[in-house]
């Protein structure tokens, strides 16, 4: 599972891959974490607006802070 937290670094941006990141740990889950910071790659990514989250591919959530349980139910949890 490849899960990518897009923003450019702001706290909002820190928060979310520490929610992602916690989430991950608790489900014992195996997964590739990537943070991109790049704008570039964010708009190649159709990011408009962060902090963003795609995993496998497909974008989640993006312009907000996603709750644990939101989290969760996208890991299949």
């Amino acid at each position: 599972m490849k899960i990518v937290v897009y923003g450019p670094g702001c706290a909002r941006c820190h928060e979310t891959e520490r929610i992602v990141r916690h989430v991950i740990e608790q489900l014992g889950l195996a997964a590739d974490v990537q943070k991109v910071s790049d704008y570039q790659a964010m708009a190649a990514a159709g990011v408009l607006a962060t902090p963003a989250v795609s995993i496998d591919g497909v974008m989640k959530v993006s312009g907000r802070i996603p709750k644990s349980e939101e989290v969760r139910g996208w890991l299949g949890a």
